[in-house]
């Protein structure tokens, strides 16, 4: 935003011709196919659910799947074999059906209990669930009624069991390390979905291991099929919101994918989705070989974030499969090879590989940082965890806080420095944290499908009934880090929480995406939202345990504006009562509230709980520096009181609705945070 607008000062902007008109012409298509949309979409089914599990959902979760289906003929396209399945006049009078199902038989589907209802839907086996996480999965698969496509993967495949035995919190380089690594160790095929793919040194650690695995795959005299979907929006997606990209444009431009020549053992396709207006593909996530999903917070091209990736492995690996296989929409041509052979049929890989991970001892040698222009890739994520970890050990006459501030820098901001005693290096940043070995336990997807029209229409899709759903359920407390929260839905059960005893505490960033957030209809920034909410709160003990943070970095005592682009964070994770999380793409704010397609993951694991809660506040400096006043919501300096450089305060001023207007175009072209 630099190069267009001086911040928000609009006496003093200085505009460049050729990026005024391109800016121009980008405002006036984005308007035109609004109102083209408004015109002719419907309101969301989404805009209803029901609130007890009927018997079609349970029938749909016995089906076949996509998956299922294309695996008898690959050369089907995937949406249509949805509809087919779910969706057809002949579907709905199948699972509709008055013929009784086996639960109907043996007790009766209307006397048993909502929460039995729920579990019977999932493929949990002999995995315990929680009853907090059935009241979570049971609002979730409610959704499925009026539009089983809301939760973008096949019913049967919502609720399953897997393993988590790798967590990444770390600037965004470090996750792109690991899916370099995994995509390197593939042997057939590759899935990587992702909202904004810009050429960057981020973009360059994935492009050398898509090299690297051609290499290798050639070694073998194997051909690997890899799939790349992202989003960059384009006004022939107002006719066809999946365009399939040509080798010449992937090569060129902001994207530079590698081209068929470089990788003569890899055959890859790109798909660019969007959903006019609003319906943008934000899921990130990656599946290798259908035995490992990734799925993170975020991108792939530099920033200043901190983010957050989870390694998953075992059955709910086919759930992630199947939901990239709906979002990829189109006749796979070539289809992917493992279409045939499921996770759940299969030994979870990092139980049968396992090595245990030993950190580095003092003396030990370091293993050198793999870089764009120093690749090293490792036989496992053991290797990996120690070879990055390692990293952030000082270096010669650095501090450990000098040490954090160069593992943390980008190449965008390469130059940050850090005022952070080194007391507080004392639970050192590790970006990498692998859990002991676990047996699975239950998982289930809750999604969001893409909604385009600017309206407020699609609200009960399973990630946010799973979001409701688990605010309103819990007991003692609930723990958010996002970089926005402003969905509207969100608020009251949010503050209900707060009255009943229950603990909430939000780790928010300062100043994301502002101007986007200032649009009309998207309810405003952070502080205005904090503000709101301690507004709403009448006494001195309820405002006790609305607890707002900003997110201040491991090196730092105070929250940086992320109109510097110094110091973000761009996790999206909740986590309630230490049993429960909800982890993936979707954050708390209108537009991955109402529009987004985001891919999230629901886990029941007490163990991960608690082991995230502990990472999460170990890798940075938010609960002891970042606190809110509850006077207003914003961060004051201890000593002066001042709000900090950059923050708009807890009020909109002057021009909000013109800022909104270029924050979204912002948005459009890569440029604005997402």
């Amino acid at each position: 935003m630099d190069g267009i607008f001086h911040p928000w000062s609009f006496s003093g902007t200085i505009l460049n011709g050729l990026e005024f008109v391109k800016l121009l012409a980008a405002t006036s298509s984005f308007f035109v196919v609004g109102i083209i949309l408004v015109i002719r979409q419907p309101p969301s089914p989404n805009r209803v659910r029901c609130e007890m599990v009927p018997r079609k959902v349970y029938n749909m979760c016995q089906g076949q799947t996509v998956t299922s289906e294309l695996a008898l003929d690959p050369s089907q396209c995937p949406q249509r074999v949805f509809h087919k399945l779910f969706e057809s006049h002949h579907a709905s009078r199948t699972y509709d059906g008055t013929e009784e199902s086996d639960v109907d038989k043996a007790l009766g589907w209307e006397s048993i209990n909502e929460l039995q209802k729920a579990r019977a839907c999932g493929n949990f086996g002999t995995v315990k669930t929680s009853d907090l996480f059935l009241k979570v999965y049971h609002d979730a698969m409610c959704c499925l009624e009026k539009n089983p496509m809301s939760g973008v993967v096949s019913p049967r495949l919502l609720g399953s069991t897997g393993v988590l035995p790798l967590t990444i919190v770390a600037s965004l380089p470090d996750l792109c390390r690991h899916l370099a690594n995994c995509i390197v160790r593939a042997e057939h095929e590759v899935f990587l979905g992702t909202n904004f793919w810009i050429h960057s040194d981020a973009s360059t650690l994935v492009t050398n291991a898509i090299r690297e695995l051609s290499k290798r795959a050639g070694e073998r005299r194997q051909k690997i099929v890899m799939k790349v979907i992202y989003d960059r929006g384009d006004p022939r997606q107002a006719w066809e919101n999946r365009l399939s990209v040509n080798e010449d444009q992937y090569v060129r431009g902001k994207v530079k994918l590698p081209a068929a020549s470089e990788i003569p053992n890899v055959d890859l396709r790109v798909i660019n989705f969007h959903r006019p207006v609003f319906g943008t593909f934000h899921a990130k996530l990656t599946v290798i070989d259908r035995r490992v999903a990734l799925i993170q917070s975020s991108n792939i091209q530099d920033n200043d974030n901190l983010e957050m990736l989870a390694h998953i492995e075992g059955p709910i690996v086919d759930s992630f499969y199947d939901s990239a296989l709906l979002s990829w929409g189109k006749a796979l041509d070539p289809p992917l090879p493992l279409l045939h052979s499921p996770a759940s049929d299969a030994p979870i890989p990092c139980h049968e590989k396992r090595n245990g991970y030993i950190p580095t001892e003092n003396g030990d040698a370091a293993l050198p940082e793999h870089t764009t222009k120093s690749p090293h890739y490792d036989i496992d994520f053991e290797e990996e965890t120690r070879r990055v970890n390692d990293c952030v050990h000082p270096r010669g006459v650095e501090t450990r806080t000098q040490a954090v501030s160069r593992h943390l820098n980008t190449t965008i901001q390469p130059k940050t420095t850090g005022d952070a005693p080194d007391s507080d290096q004392d639970n050192m940043f590790n970006p990498y944290m692998i859990l002991p070995r676990h047996e699975p336990f239950a998982m289930a997807l809750v999604n969001r499908e893409p909604f385009g029209s600017p309206n407020h229409s699609s609200i009960y899709t399973p990630q946010n009934a799973a979001w409701l759903s688990a605010i309103n359920n819990a007991q003692h407390t609930i723990f958010m880090q996002t970089p926005n929260m402003n969905a509207e839905p969100l608020m009251e059960p949010l503050l209900d929480a707060v009255r009943r005893g229950v603990v909430v505490s939000c780790y928010l960033c300062l100043g994301y995406n502002d101007a986007g957030e200032l649009l009309p209809f998207q309810n405003g920034t952070n502080e205005m939202i904090a503000n709101r909410l301690y507004n709403s709160l009448k006494t001195d003990e309820e405002k006790s345990r609305l607890r707002v943070h900003y997110y201040v970095g491991k090196d730092q005592t105070r929250p940086i504006h992320n109109s510097f682009k110094k110091r973000s964070c761009h996790i999206k994770l909740m986590i309630v009562d230490e049993q429960i999380a909800i982890q993936g793409n979707g954050n708390l704010d209108t537009q991955s509230f109402f529009h987004s397609q985001e891919v999230n993951v629901l886990i029941d694991s007490g163990l991960v709980c608690r082991a995230w809660t502990k990472l999460i506040n170990r890798n940075q400096n938010t609960a002891k520096y970042g606190a809110a006043s509850t006077r207003d919501g914003c961060w004051h300096d201890p000593e002066t009181d001042k709000i900090p450089v950059g923050s708009m305060g807890p009020t909109r001023g002057r021009f909000s609705w013109a800022k909104g207007i270029i924050g979204a175009v912002q948005r459009v072209r890569g440029v604005g945070g997402f």
